[in-house]
């Protein structure tokens, strides 16, 4: 006999969460009795490992971008080129980093994740492959770009997943584990390039990541069930044998086994949506165009901005403030990485606590896998009540490391101060990333490609000029400058969380009347 929970995900109830009749606390879970729809059809279980899956694929793209910062000397002598010509190859990564989600994101959004993860996936092996068999300098800048286009569009594929399963009320804490893998990926990668540089051939970086991105694809193609809710719905449909993995097929039989069949209409209904169309920068344009949403990339952008002139600097600091050499100077990345752990096992918990106490004073029933109505609750105001603390606790901080170097204060002034930069950093993002699905739902891979954009573009920037800014200015002034200048940008933040609620209403209202008017002109 199927359980409550199974039945009440096939039969027909109203979405909105305010027809509740009874207040439930946030972790009760909806009985049958109450007419409620639930959010996604995949349990806690399933939920966390496709999270974690998702997580993991993202870590591969800042792993890619820093892995063989360390042996950059040791390419250049290989090729007989100057240094500049191969750091040029960093920037150019960074700058497909940012793009390349572009087109992967709105496919995602309407052909599913499988599809886009397999793209992604196929594209950087292949790049990895010729860059563990290349010995030129054309060949190494073509394919790092190829590699940073196949491996950058998985950040945004992560917390695509998110939002396909994971209401409002426990966003904070999921997407601070999606984001776990990318924010991992540069503390740990200069560690591992140092240590294969160090003792093997440069290649040897390049064939490391076929490798071990081979055996995760191989994972990931036969386990990650699609989750996309243009193709599946809440999960309880079957998706197309394209997007189907071995997990779906097991699922969806047990499900059958228990009587748990699907609506027709409901199947139907879902299939309209699915689309597989070729990959298109559109969909995050007109996210990026949206003047609420602009504004929350430009600040995610410059706090990014630098934090990649701290992770491009760095290596070069400790050589030249230090003497250490590169295995040490490697090592000073971890204290971000650490940061970047903390984060994930506390800012979350506390973005959903401050969503269920806002949600209590605005009478908004917050139950557990159940989607709440918040075109009338002030998202904009919980979320930055979190994040703009630690935006300037960000800046703070790396202001205080550039001044720190300068003065060559024993080493455990900037460890400590990396490790506060890697946390607040990583807090701050995984709180702008959560506000950005929320006000796109239904997009939300889109929304991070669109963030990843910013992020990249103007990262690109700060690492090309960080250097130069040290040589004319010194450590602190370099520092303090980008600081000051990413602070300066903060009471735009302070608009949206007073104004932002009803520039979305806005927003959506004209999205409604389109929408209406398309399905009027159809009839």
């Amino acid at each position: 006999m199927p359980d409550p929970e199974d039945q009440i995900i096939e039969k027909d109830r109203t979405s909105d969460s305010d027809n509740a009749t009874t207040r439930l606390e946030p972790e009760d879970r909806p009985r049958p009795d109450q007419n409620l729809e639930l959010y996604s059809a995949f349990t806690v279980g399933q939920k966390r490992a496709i999270v974690a899956t998702g997580s993991l694929a993202a870590f591969f793209s800042p792993l890619s971008s820093s892995i063989y910062l360390p042996a950059l000397d040791t390419i250049a002598h290989s090729l007989h080129i100057s240094i500049s010509q191969v750091n040029l190859t960093v920037t150019t990564y960074l700058i497909l980093q940012g793009i390349a989600p572009m087109l992967i994101a709105g496919f995602s959004d309407s052909a599913g994740r499988r599809p886009a993860y397999i793209i992604c996936f196929t594209v950087y092996l292949a790049a990895n492959l010729g860059l563990g068999l290349q010995n030129s300098y054309p060949a190494l800048m073509v394919l790092r770009c190829l590699q940073s286009a196949g491996s950058s569009g998985t950040v945004a594929l992560a917390n695509g997943l998110v939002g396909d399963m994971i209401t409002s009320s426990e966003r904070g804490s999921y997407i601070a584990f999606a984001m776990l893998g990318s924010m991992l990926g540069p503390s740990l990668s200069p560690v591992i390039g140092g240590l294969i540089s160090q003792f093997v051939d440069w290649h040897w970086i390049f064939w490391f990541l076929l490798i071990l991105a081979g055996v995760f694809f191989t994972l990931l193609a036969l386990f990650l069930p699609e989750t996309c809710r243009k193709v599946v719905g809440d999960g309880s449909i079957p998706p197309p044998r394209l997007n189907m993995s071995v997990a779906d097929m097991i699922r969806h039989r047990r499900r059958r086994e228990k009587g748990l069949e699907p609506d027709p209409e409901k199947v139907a209904e879902v299939r309209k949506n699915y689309a597989l169309r070729f990959p298109s920068p559109i969909p995050t344009l007109k996210v990026v165009l949206d003047f609420e949403t602009a504004v929350v990339l430009l600040t995610t952008g410059s706090l990014f901005a630098g934090f990649y002139a701290v992770m491009t600097g760095a290596s070069t600091s400790f050589h030249e403030v230090y003497h250490f050499n590169n295995i040490q100077a490697s090592l000073m990345y971890l204290p971000i990485g650490a940061g970047g752990v903390l984060s994930a096992f506390t800012t979350g918990r506390i973005v959903d606590w401050n969503y269920r106490r806002h949600a209590k004073k605005a009478g908004l029933p917050v139950i557990k896998n159940v989607r709440s109505d918040i075109s009338n609750f002030n998202i904009e105001r919980v979320r930055l009540e979190v994040a703009l603390p630690l935006y300037y606790l960000s800046n703070i901080s790396m202001l205080a490391y550039g001044w720190v170097l300068g003065h060559k204060v024993n080493l455990a002034g900037p460890v400590i101060l990396l490790f506060l930069a890697g946390w607040t950093l990583t807090s701050t993002s995984q709180v702008l990333n959560a506000l950005m699905v929320d006000l796109w739902p239904g997009k939300s891979a889109t929304a991070t490609a669109a963030n990843n954009l910013f992020r990249c573009e103007m990262g690109a920037v700060s690492s090309a000029v960080i250097s130069p800014m040290v040589s004319a200015m010194g450590q602190g002034w370099a520092y303090t400058t980008l600081a000051l200048l990413s602070i300066a940008l903060s009471p735009t933040l302070w608009l949206v969380a007073r104004n932002g609620m009803g520039w979305r209403q806005k927003r959506n209202k004209k999205e409604e009347a389109r929408q209406e008017a398309k399905a009027n002109r159809a009839t």
